[in-house]
């Protein structure tokens, strides 16, 4: 992959659902909130919303289930980051895209990742566990679940009456502002911005 300095990242996004990451990234750039651009969206679900959210809003948009066909397309497409946006399968990090694959974590990293652990499982596990606090981690993506640099953390209480899901819908206020925040600040570290 050959990055040129100074222009806009065009950002490669994989999910597995409904593409409300993918949604929070499109409403950022068509306000001006995040410099960057959607190079295309890709799916290892064919029947994922995402895909046809991203179909609504003009993007490429694809079902890809093989590593292989993943980075091969992200590379025709040209992106200069991957964004994992809910993308729930364990992917094997292309050497040309070392540093430049970029997830996001419904909790404080290291506590409450790994496999199996998504969506309400984590909110749950908080709660469970009685923490004073969540949030969520944007981290750089390796061989293993949850487990990369963490390039930016955003902290939410745990109030006292939370459920899953009144915990989760705060968790992912705070991912809305971290990930685009998370990535262009990655995106100036690699002094390409």
């Amino acid at each position: 992959m050959v990055a040129r300095a100074n222009h806009r990242p065009r950002l490669g996004v994989l999910l597995s659902g409904s593409g409300r990451t993918l949604q929070n990234f499109i409403d950022r750039i068509i306000d001006g909130r995040l410099k960057a651009s959607i190079a295309g969206v890709g799916s290892d679900r064919d029947d994922a919303f995402g895909l046809q959210r991203a179909l609504e809003h003009g993007l490429e948009a694809r079902h890809l289930r093989e590593p292989s066909e993943i980075w091969s397309w992200l590379q025709e497409i040209g992106c200069d980051l991957v964004v994992l946006a809910g993308y729930l399968r364990l992917l094997p990090i292309d050497p040309e895209f070392h540093d430049r694959v970029l997830n996001i974590h419904p909790s404080l990293l290291p506590k409450f990742g790994g496999k199996g652990m998504h969506g309400d499982h984590v909110h749950q596990a908080v709660l469970a566990a009685g923490e004073p606090e969540s949030g969520c981690t944007v981290h750089l993506c390796n061989e293993r679940y949850d487990d990369g640099r963490v390039l930016l953390q955003a902290r939410v209480p745990v109030l006292p009456n939370d459920t899953a899901q009144t915990l989760a819908a705060r968790v992912f206020a705070a991912e809305c502002e971290a990930y685009p925040a998370a990535i262009m600040m990655h995106w100036r570290s690699l002094g390409l911005g």
